[in-house]
C-alpha cells in the first residue's frame, strides 16, 4: 500500500484510528472459547465490527506466537481476512524484529510475502544493514522504533550520545538509509511533549503512537505536535477497544469505544 492510498482513507474516514489485535484469551469472552479458532473468530467480530472507524489494524506478533502454531494460524488467517474483504484497511505486524542482514532478508519475506502484511515494526539497534533489507520491498513500510511508550524507554532512548539524545541520532541516522521514504517511526503518546523535536527531524513522515487509553497518552497532546499537512499520525489502541466488554456484546462495546476515539479524530482533523 501506498503512502498516498492511506491519507486517501484517511480523509475519507476522517480517522487515523489503528486498532490492535492484541488477543488474549484469558480476556475474550468465554462463549467463544468453545469455537475451533477462538483467536480468528474474535479478531473477525471486532474487524467486521469496527473496519468503517479504523484505518489500520495491528496484531502484536507475541500474542499469536505465545499460542505456538495454532496463534500462527490464527495470525494468518486474520490477515487473510483483512486483505480479502478489506483490502484498503493498513496492516501493521507488530513484530519489533531485526538482525544482521540475511536474517532480516528472511524476517521481512516472511511479513511482507508470506503474511502480505503492509508493514512491520523493526529495533534500530543493529543499525542501517538490519534495517535495509526491509526497506527494499517496494509499496511496504518499515516502523522504526524510535521513542517507544514504555517506562525503559528512558533506560537508552533519552540518554545524551555525544551531546545528543539517542532518539533523535536514530532519527537523523536513518534518513540517509536506502529507501528511507519508505520508513515510518513509532512514537509513544505517554511522550506527546518531545513530539515537536520529533517533528523538527522527520516533519513529513507517519508515526504509529500507541499508548493512547489505557497506558495514559492523551489524543489531543499527540495531534498537538504531530499532526503535519498529511496528518502523518496512526493512533493505536488495543485494550480499551477489544476488551470494552467480556460479555456476548464484545463487538458492540468495540464499535462505542472506537466511535468515540474517530469522533474526537475527526474533530481535529477539521
Amino acid at each position: 500500500m501506498t503512502t498516498q492510498h492511506l491519507v486517501a482513507q484517511i480523509k475519507k474516514k476522517k480517522s487515523f484510528l489503528c486498532i490492535g489485535l492484541d488477543v488474549d484469551l484469558t480476556k475474550v469472552p468465554k462463549h467463544l472459547l468453545s469455537l475451533e479458532d477462538p483467536i480468528f473468530e474474535f479478531n473477525k467480530a471486532i474487524i467486521d465490527a469496527t473496519h468503517h472507524l479504523a484505518v489500520a489494524y495491528k496484531p502484536n506478533t507475541a500474542f499469536y506466537e505465545a499460542y505456538g502454531i495454532k496463534g500462527w494460524q490464527s495470525l494468518a488467517k486474520t490477515i487473510t481476512y483483512l486483505n480479502t474483504h478489506y483490502p484498503e484497511i493498513f496492516t501493521i505486524a507488530d513484530a519489533k524484529r531485526g538482525d544482521i542482514g540475511n536474517t532480516s532478508t528472511m524476517y521481512a519475506k516472511a511479513f511482507f510475502e508470506d503474511l502480505a502484511f503492509d508493514s512491520v515494526t523493526v529495533a534500530p539497534y543493529m543499525g542501517k544493514d538490519s534495517v535495509e533489507p526491509f526497506l527494499a520491498f517496494e509499496n511496504k513500510h518499515t516502523i522504526l522504533l524510535a521513542l517507544t511508550s514504555n517506562q525503559g524507554a528512558f533506560d537508552f532512548q533519552t540518554k545524551e550520545v555525544q551531546g545528543r539524545e539517542l532518539y533523535k541520532e536514530v532519527l537523523e541516522t536513518s534518513k540517509s538509509w536506502e529507501n528511507s521514504e519508505r520508513l515510518m517511526y513509532v512514537v509513544g503518546a505517554t511522550k506527546a511533549s518531545y513530539i515537536g523535536e520529533i517533528r523538527k527531524i522527520i516533519p513529513d513522515s507517519f508515526l504509529l503512537v500507541p499508548g493512547v487509553g489505557a497506558q495514559g497518552g492523551n489524543l489531543q497532546e499527540v495531534c498537538k505536535y504531530g499532526l503535519n499537512n498529511q496528518v502523518g499520525l496512526l493512533i493505536n489502541s488495543s485494550r480499551g477497544i477489544l476488551y470494552a466488554s467480556n460479555g456476548e456484546d464484545f463487538a458492540e462495546a468495540a464499535v462505542i469505544k472506537a466511535k468515540e476515539l474517530q469522533s474526537e479524530m475527526a474533530v481535529l482533523l477539521g
